[in-house]
């Protein structure tokens, strides 16, 4: 009988395979590099699909001429339908453009809201006023003008509406020294249809208040 061969056996070492295409770690791996190869490229094509818009730098009021101090320009993504609505800053600001209506600081410039000056059918009015109006009456804000004429046979005088809804171009109020008993100075823009009867009553020297429209405050 012969003897049993007592030496170790030595284990068969493990060859490494390739990984093929059907190995779900290479099929993963993959799918995660095309994926993000995807999203880079959608994030490259939605910052050229951006469209450059003025934007207003400060609160812009009718009247007031555009140009580099007024507007800036924003890089934001609109539709195509909205985009038609603003103001592109693709191309310069004409020359003479002026806002028509107000526009809020920061806010797009709508393309609505800019004409040729010879357009602009409103003409700026200073407005002495009695009584200092309240702080919130800042340029761009919305104010109805009230006049009380002087009283007949010793009856009280009847205020009465004169203007609705007038947007302020610029408010002088009286400031140092001299101050006391100097009147504020509200400058109003009057669409020109109006300007005879504004222009008239205010001859007159009447009592003048300006009332905030509520909702229209601007801060000083």
């Amino acid at each position: 009988m012969e003897p049993l061969d007592a030496s170790p056996v030595s284990p068969v070492a493990a060859r490494l395979r390739r990984p093929g295409w059907r190995d779900p770690k290479l099929l993963v791996g993959v799918l995660m590099i095309a994926a993000a190869v995807a999203l880079g490229s959608w994030a490259v094509s939605a910052a050229e699909a951006s469209t450059p818009v003025y934007v207003a730098r400060g609160a812009l009021t009718p009247g007031e001429q555009l140009d580099a101090d007024q507007v800036g320009v924003a890089q934001v993504r609109l539709g195509t339908a909205e985009a038609g609505r603003y103001l592109p800053a693709t191309e310069p600001l004409p020359d003479g453009t002026v806002a028509v209506r107000s526009v809020g600081a920061g806010e797009l410039v709508p393309r609505a809201a800019v004409a040729p000056a010879a357009d602009l059918e409103l003409r700026p009015v200073a407005v002495p006023v009695t009584d200092p109006p309240s702080a919130g009456v800042a340029e761009g804000a919305l104010v109805d003008v009230w006049v009380t004429p002087e009283s007949l046979d010793g009856q009280a005088p009847e205020p009465r509406l004169l203007a609705e809804s007038l947007t302020v171009a610029e408010v002088a109020r009286p400031t140092g020294g001299f101050s006391v008993g100097a009147e504020t100075v509200v400058h109003v823009l009057v669409p020109t249809g109006s300007l005879s009867d504004v222009l008239g009553a205010l001859a007159a020297r009447p009592a003048v208040q300006v009332v905030l429209v509520p909702g229209t405050a601007v801060t000083p």
